[in-house]
């Protein structure tokens, strides 16, 4: 089965490989606190950072899934209150988890087709932390650089970046925010489970100010714990050794970037001149990872249905689009020989 699923997706067929290399070697078995491991750790921290171009100041952190990000930004970072700029699910649900523990945080919702207006927003409204969806997954939208530059010159405030669908497929622009993080079951091409957090010298300074300790994923002590090289938990050491050795195999992100931002174009071309209806009808806000076609539910099940017989996998719709659309990955692990299987067969079927 070809999988075009948005997340989890389709895993770098090297991982086969790498599983076997990493049972091996013995780091399976390894004392998280022991040399061994921590030089393992350094040395994929050290790839990551090279190969994705973070800036040399910014410091990164492994923990279990986005998911557990928000709680940790909700917990060290957040005193009272936090702004979350969304226009889909996952931003929204977001803004619902930080209520949870923040329930002073607020939300700016805006059309799926727009670019946030920041005057209207409430950046500057008493907010610690404003949070942004760069990468919608259940939409197919994305923020644009110029967007988040904007933002930047807009406030001084901790800017959060949820980059679960674009971390590792577009070369991001790390200092226009201070926090940014992602799972790795979609661009880095691996099986879910773990998470890549990125955070500037004022995000840290944010965390000392509020000064929390009273969780075991508390910002200052993961961060303690990986200025050592070693994590507050123990650690998903599979997951670590296979981002390692995937980030050695990749291309550095600006060719990674440029290639899927060429091939969703194709994508987008292809689907409009074959008679598909896209979501997103701002040029401008698509996204370059997760592309979203909508159709009549009756034409959306036998789609899916038939694809499935193929031997492809779409993504199916989300919330209000569940039944009504479905989402095509366009993730760097996926092959430009899956793509043509897939464009032959939407080409074929009956319009």
């Amino acid at each position: 089965m070809i999988t075009f699923y948005p997340g989890p997706s389709k895993v770098y067929p090297q991982v086969e490989e790498y599983m076997q290399d990493a049972y091996q070697s013995g780091i399976l078995s390894v004392n998280h606190r022991s040399d061994v491991f921590t030089q393992m750790l350094k040395e994929t921290l050290d790839v990551l950072i090279t190969k994705l171009d973070i800036p040399s100041d910014y410091e990164v952190y492994f923990v279990s899934s986005a998911t557990e990000c928000w709680e940790i930004i909700a917990q060290s970072l957040i005193v009272n209150s936090s702004l979350h700029i969304y226009n889909g699910a996952f931003g929204e649900k977001w803004l619902e988890y930080t209520q949870k523990i923040r329930p002073g945080a607020n939300g700016f919702s805006f059309d799926l087709n727009e670019i946030p207006d920041l005057d209207l927003a409430g950046i500057e409204s008493g907010h610690e932390v404003i949070c942004i969806t760069h990468n919608e997954t259940s939409n197919g939208t994305a923020l644009p650089n110029a967007f988040l530059t904007d933002l930047r010159r807009y406030t001084a405030k901790i800017i959060a970046v949820d980059a679960t669908s674009s971390m590792a497929g577009y070369a991001l622009p790390w200092t226009t925010a201070d926090i940014w993080f992602a799972s790795v079951q979609k661009c880095f091409g691996l099986p879910a489970g773990m998470a890549v957090m990125v955070v500037s010298p004022d995000a840290i300074q944010k965390a000392e100010t509020v000064a929390d300790k009273s969780f075991y994923n508390s910002f200052l002590f993961m961060r303690d714990n990986f200025l050592k090289f070693q994590t507050p938990y123990t650690p998903n050491a599979l997951g670590i050794y296979l981002l390692g050795r995937v980030m050695q195999q990749v291309s550095p992100i600006i060719e990674i970037g440029l290639d899927l931002k060429q091939r969703a174009e194709e994508w987008y071309s292809f689907l409009t001149e074959n008679g598909y209806e896209l979501l997103v009808k701002n040029e401008l806000v698509r996204s370059d990872t997760v592309i979203n076609v909508l159709a009549e539910k009756e034409k959306i099940t036998e789609i899916k249905s038939k694809a499935k017989l193929a031997g492809i996998q779409l993504g199916n719709g989300y919330g209000k689009w569940k039944e009504t659309s479905f989402r095509i990955a366009n993730f760097p692990a996926i092959t430009v020989t899956e793509i043509s299987l897939l464009k032959n067969f939407l080409l074929n079927l009956p319009k």
